[in-house]
């Protein structure tokens, strides 16, 4: 083709014998995409203006170089114009799934005048209630848009309409792409209603055909038969002087519908036909879909294993921010797994990206984030205190809160807020158990959570003077440590009283609160701490005091610095900056993947327990890891191939003794050597290996 790209097809073999020349045909089947519309089936078809097809007869067992050719001939072919391309007549029936993902807004070029003229387009509702419910559902989803555009004059208005969505009440909704003199303006609604918008930081070429392609990575909110759509000029702007090709927008449903079937599945059977799908959805930038495709590649469940692809996708995934896929590559190069080299530095720097976006993450909290909870699955005693809103657990719970039991109150709130215990997110809902805690029962608790929500307007209405008020009462009435250091950042943030900031915080530091600790080391280092210069070296204490008592930042810095070192006081030891780990696997978003893996463990349903146990086991995640090897040893109902579950189970539990605290898992590796299990034969010494270990660590068992 004219881009240079070679397609090679071998097409008919034969014996070469002694005897009279025979003349045979060979028929060639041309690619679709060469030769047909897309319509769903057919994938989107090349814009190919030319082609040579070359046709050579070479002898068999040589190189593929010119001395295996015995004759060859080339031809032009001359594609059909994309647009005038026939609809092929396909003997079965669009999934509807395809049908659902894809929409042609516009198949045909349009010669736009750069006037108040465009093409509307309104969608209406599937009448199939199925589908309906599908597309409802994936209104807050993200989605891409295709466009194809040829600019013959910059705008020469302050903006210029490509393409963008009316609603009902005439306002600009998701998405308005709109262009500048040259640049793409774009603004879309987010899943809070906020509005925003950006500018391209690439100029639309002129008198180019050019295939705008525009990813929301981030969820949006985008109702499709709300108003209408305008390619082009409209009522409200005048449109981008030029040609407009195919406008496609792509619903970002398809990741949905691979965890649809797959929580269908019974056995490792309809991965392989689910994995396509999950591709598809990563090439639209669904990072979720690209990290799935990783582990299902990386572990080899129900497709073959490919540790080089799972590596790749992984990277896709790690680029765009995925917080699992980030987790995923430190761990690689963590402990130098699937043939990646082992490197400490390079794992920090993954390690570390998710361990400062786990620190924003935990101050937008949000419905797609769980608390990260160290569950086994083999432990009775927590698998029987998980609830839900409609369990026993939690109704008796809601009864204590209404009597004033205030300790429930503070339960139901913190799993309502966090999404512990195996309750689904609902900030709304815990705001008004904060509340009532707060006002009606006066809990000191209550109080300073309620103060919280109220200074930073997670699910209410923010109210700093109202915060602060809470905060007091909860210092004043019990002392209570985390108000306090609220109360310290309130000074130190909004009236810029060091003074009173920095006593606060003393106090609460005395009181074994880590992130006065914390704070405290950040003044020290910035030199704020009035009459006294900036000291590093106290700050670094401050923050390895903050470290130890588990604050994540905290952790962060002291890995920082003991991957660059502090000179004349911290030599530089990358290997121990990996501590930063920890920090990073508080992760909500991997939080989310292990409350999936619980739930589906409660309901048994083993296959898409243990596909969620994996996510998390190959993110590094301990916990996850013998809850996968004990999920494959157990083997329940035969849902794994014996070998396979074998392996999985020797794979995981031996991992699991790499971990940053591996005292119970030495003790299952002996076990696993003394006993025999499959072709394995006992081991004595490496089980006596494994049981030193852990009576080194002073297991009693």
């Amino acid at each position: 083709f004219e881009t240079g790209t070679i397609s090679t097809f071998l097409l008919r073999q034969w014996n070469c014998v002694p005897g009279v020349n025979k003349i045979r045909t060979v028929k060639l089947n041309l690619p679709d995409w060469l030769v047909y519309q897309p319509d769903g089936i057919v994938p989107d078809s090349q814009w190919v203006l030319s082609c040579i097809l070359r046709a050579s007869v070479r002898h068999t067992g040589y190189d593929d170089t010119e001395k295996s050719v015995r004759a060859q001939h080339v031809a032009n072919l001359k594609p059909k114009p994309y647009l005038s391309r026939r609809v092929k007549q396909h003997q079965l029936c669009i999934a509807w799934g395809t049908q659902m993902l894809t929409l042609h807004l516009l198949s045909s070029i349009y010669a736009s005048t750069g006037e108040s003229f465009g093409i509307t387009k309104t969608l209406n509702p599937h009448r199939n209630e199925v589908l309906e419910y599908l597309r409802v559902k994936a209104i807050s989803f993200p989605c891409t848009l295709s466009i194809w555009i040829f600019v013959t004059r910059h705008c020469q208005e302050a903006l210029c309409g490509v393409f963008h969505h009316i609603n009902s009440q005439n306002s600009y909704i998701t998405p308005a792409i709109l262009l500048t003199k040259s640049h793409l303006h774009i603004q879309m609604n987010g899943e809070s209603q906020e509005s925003s918008a950006f500018l391209s930081s690439f100029k639309v070429p002129l008198n180019v055909w050019c295939n705008l392609i525009v990813m929301f990575r981030f969820i949006i909110m985008f109702d499709d038969t709300e108003g209408y759509f305008v390619i082009g000029g409209g009522k409200y702007i005048p449109g981008v002087k030029g040609y407009f090709g195919p406008v496609i927008y792509h619903g970002r449903a398809l990741y949905s519908l691979s965890l649809h079937k797959l929580g269908k599945a019974r056995s490792t059977e309809v991965v392989s036909k689910v994995l396509s799908l999950l591709l598809q959805a990563g090439c639209l930038a669904d990072t979720r879909a690209l990290h799935m495709s990783s582990v299902l590649y990386s572990t080899g469940l129900g497709v073959q294993k490919e540790p080089f692809k799972a590596w790749l996708l992984g990277l896709l995934g790690a680029q765009k921010g995925d917080r699992l896929a980030l987790l995923h590559l430190g761990h690689l190069h963590h402990l130098g797994l699937h043939g990646q080299p082992k490197d400490h530095d390079l794992a920090y720097a993954y390690y570390a990206n998710i361990a400062q976006q786990t620190t924003i993450d935990r101050h937008n909290p949000s419905p797609q984030q769980t608390t990260v909870e160290a569950i086994f699955v083999n432990d009775e005693k927590m698998l029987n205190i998980q609830t839900n809103e409609n369990h026993h657990i939690f109704q008796w719970l809601k009864h204590q809160a209404r009597r004033g039991a205030t300790e429930a109150e503070q339960a139901i709130a913190r799993m309502l807020f966090w999404g512990q215990q195996g309750v689904t997110p609902n900030i709304l809902k815990a705001v008004r158990h904060y509340e009532r805690g707060a006002v009606q029962w006066e809990d000191p608790v209550s109080m300073y959570d309620y103060g919280i929500v109220l200074l930073q307007g997670h699910g209410v209405e923010k109210n700093i003077p109202k915060a602060v008020t809470f905060l007091k009462k909860a210092m004043d009435k019990q002392g209570h440590v985390p108000a306090i250091n609220a109360l310290a950042w309130y000074y130190e943030h909004f009236e810029k009283d060091y003074k009173q900031a920095i006593q606060l915080w003393e106090q609460a530091d005395l009181l074994m609160c880590p992130e006065a600790a914390f704070n405290l080391g950040v003044i020290y280092s910035q030199g704020l701490y009035p009459g006294k210069p900036a000291n590093q070296y106290i700050a670094y204490k401050y923050y390895l005091k903050s470290a130890e008592r588990g604050n994540i930042r905290g952790g962060i810095l002291i890995a920082d610095i003991w991957t660059t070192g502090m000179p004349g006081f911290v030599n530089r030891h990358p290997s121990d900056a990996v501590w930063v780990k920890w920090a990073a696997e508080h992760n909500g978003y991997l939080g989310s993947i292990l409350h999936k893996a619980l739930d589906a463990h409660l309901k048994n349903d083993r296959f898409t327990s243990l596909l969620y146990y994996m996510m998390a086991a190959e993110a590094g995640y301990a916990v996850a890891q013998f809850n996968v090897a004990y999920l494959c040893e157990q083997n329940s109902g035969g849902f794994l191939d014996p070998d396979y579950a074998s392996d999985c189970m020797w794979r995981y539990y031996n991992i699991t003794i790499q971990s940053q605290n591996p005292n119970t898992y030495f003790i299952r590796m002996g076990d696993l050597f003394y006993e025999r299990h499959g072709n394995r034969q006992k081991n004595l010494f490496s089980a006596a290996q494994m049981y030193t270990l852990a009576a080194l660590r002073n297991n009693p068992q």
